[in-house]
């Protein structure tokens, strides 16, 4: 039998990057990566106990020496820059630190984890860069000139990258959810009509499974059906 191959996961301990850490495991070694041991370590649980790979690395996304210390030796397959925070704030309230928290997070740890692992991929002229953006990449809103500011900054860094490694065979995604039930932003009350954490780890295991010839750069998914409007 081969081996499998490798995925790594940013932002694997919890919500979105937790669900597409355990769809992924059903055909790749996932590699998760979080801040938060115990978490980390209860998910390679499940995971090796549905039969599959998996092996948790505690890092500081945003401290490139560290991403460096734990990814260095990792050949991967698969990236999914999932790791994100947002302060949604009107920008009178936003704090200086709550500004670099979101730079730090949304960007600068996409450049450090994409730099350490994207050279492997170029020598072996194969592998999958999916980055996890937001409807708001496209769409300001009220309260979100941080947040915004990021996925707008995303969507150019990935494509900017898209066209510098097509043509070395690796492909670079975007992946652009709509409201999602995980509480990043606040409470989940109320979040009935959202989106869930596995619907957009199944738009993510969509896009790796497509033929090699086959590049989708860019897939915004909604919930089918909007909140009831409210008087």
């Amino acid at each position: 039998m081969s081996p499998r191959p490798t995925a790594v996961v940013t932002g694997a301990s919890r919500g979105i990057g937790r669900a597409i850490a355990r769809r992924l495991a059903e055909r790749y070694h996932v590699v998760a990566v979080a801040r938060t041991q115990q978490a980390l370590e209860e998910l390679a649980r499940e995971i090796q106990g549905d039969g599959g790979r998996c092996t948790p690395l505690v890092a500081d996304v945003t401290d490139p020496e560290a991403v460096v210390e734990a990814l260095g030796s990792v050949e991967a397959d698969v990236l999914v820059n999932n790791a994100g925070v947002g302060v949604m704030k009107p920008l009178v309230e936003l704090t200086l630190a709550d500004w670099r928290a979101m730079m730090s997070v949304n960007l600068d740890a996409v450049f450090h984890v994409t730099r350490v692992l994207l050279p492997g991929m170029i020598a072996r002229r194969r592998g999958h860069i999916v980055n996890i953006s937001s409807i708001a990449g496209r769409s300001a809103f009220p309260r979100g000139t941080g947040y915004t500011a990021t996925k707008h900054g995303l969507l150019g860094f990935s494509e900017s990258l898209m066209l510098e490694v097509r043509e070395h065979g690796v492909r670079v995604s975007v992946v652009m959810p709509g409201g999602v039930a995980t509480g990043f932003a606040g409470s989940t009350s109320g979040a009935d009509w959202k989106l869930q954490p596995d619907d957009v780890a199944e738009s993510v295991s969509h896009l790796l499974a497509t033929p090699s010839r086959v590049l989708v750069y860019q897939l915004e998914i909604r919930a089918a059906q909007p909140p009831a409007t409210r008087s």
